[in-house]
C-alpha cells in the first residue's frame, strides 16, 4: 500500500538543470569577471558530481588547477554558489523554467487521494521554494508533508542519506513509499535506502544505467500527450497515474 511518493527536485520535477542551473551557472562567472563558460557538454560531464557547491570544486580542481593556490577556495565557492542562486531564483520568477509533463497533474492526484508528498533533493531549500511557488503557487509548499533539501545530510547522493532523512521525517517505511528521479546517482541513492523508483529521463540522462528501477518513462504522461515507456510497464495506460502507481 503505498502512503507516499518522494521527489527529486532538478530533471524531475522540472528541466531545471538544462533551462536554469547551467545558465544560471554561466552568468554569475560572467558577474563575478570569470571567463569561464559551462557549455552543454561540459555540463552534462559535470553533473556527474552531485551538489552546486561540489560541482564548481570539481570544475576548478580539474580545469582550474593553478586557481587554488590564488584564493580562499571555500569563500570563492559559496560567493559564486550564492550568486547564482539568486540569478536561478530570477529566472524562476519570468516563467522560463515549467514543470515537465506531467508533474503538476499526478501531485494533485496524490494529494486529492490522501497520500503524503515529500522531496529528497540535494539542491538548496531556497531552489526547492522558488521552484514550487513559481510553478504551482506560494501554497504549494503546504502540499509537501517533508522538504529533505541540501546539505542537511553528511553525504549527498548517491549516498542514500537524504531518503533516509525523508523516510524518517515521514515516520514511514521504504516498501509504504514510491520514489521519482531522473539520474543514476539518484536512482542510486534511493534505491540504497530501500526504495521502489520510477524514473523520468531527460537530456542529460538519456543514457544512464538504470538497472534496478520499477519503471523508466519519458515523462510523466498526460492524457493528451502519452509517455514513452522505456522499461517496465505501464499495464496499457497511457501516462502514469495513481492507479499505474498502484499496480507497481
Amino acid at each position: 500500500m503505498i502512503k507516499a511518493l518522494i521527489f527529486d527536485v532538478d530533471g524531475t520535477l522540472s528541466d531545471t538543470e538544462r533551462d536554469g542551473h547551467r545558465p544560471a551557472f554561466n552568468q554569475a562567472f560572467k558577474q563575478t569577471g570569470l571567463d569561464w563558460r559551462w557549455d552543454v557538454a561540459l555540463y552534462g560531464e559535470l553533473l556527474a558530481v552531485t551538489g552546486g557547491k561540489e560541482r564548481i570544486r570539481f570544475f576548478i580542481e580539474r580545469y582550474k588547477p593553478a586557481l587554488k593556490n590564488d584564493v580562499n577556495l571555500a569563500d570563492m565557492i559559496a560567493e559564486l554558489h550564492q550568486a547564482k542562486t539568486r540569478i536561478y531564483t530570477e529566472l524562476l520568477a519570468t516563467g522560463k523554467i515549467p514543470l515537465r509533463p506531467g508533474v503538476k497533474r499526478l501531485l494533485q492526484e496524490a494529494k486529492e487521494a490522501g497520500l503524503k508528498l515529500a522531496i529528497a533533493t540535494t539542491t538548496t531549500p531556497e531552489n526547492v521554494t522558488a521552484l514550487l511557488n513559481y510553478t504551482l503557487g506560494e501554497d504549494s509548499l503546504n502540499w509537501f508533508e517533508v522538504i529533505a533539501a541540501g546539505d542537511i545530510v553528511p553525504a549527498k547522493k548517491p549516498a542514500p542519506d537524504i531518503y533516509l532523512c525523508a523516510l524518517k521525517k515521514l515516520q514511514l517505511s521504504a516498501d509504504e513509499c514510491l520514489a521519482f528521479e531522473d539520474s543514476e546517482n539518484g536512482l542510486k541513492s534511493s534505491l540504497g535506502a530501500g526504495i521502489k523508483t520510477v524514473i523520468t529521463i531527460n537530456d542529460y540522462t538519456v543514457n544512464h544505467d538504470f538497472t534496478g528501477a520499477a519503471l523508466v518513462l519519458s515523462d510523466l504522461g498526460e492524457p493528451e500527450n502519452p509517455c514513452q515507456v522505456l522499461h517496465g510497464s505501464l499495464y496499457r495506460e497511457r501516462y502514469l497515474s495513481l492507479l499505474g502507481l498502484a499496480k507497481l
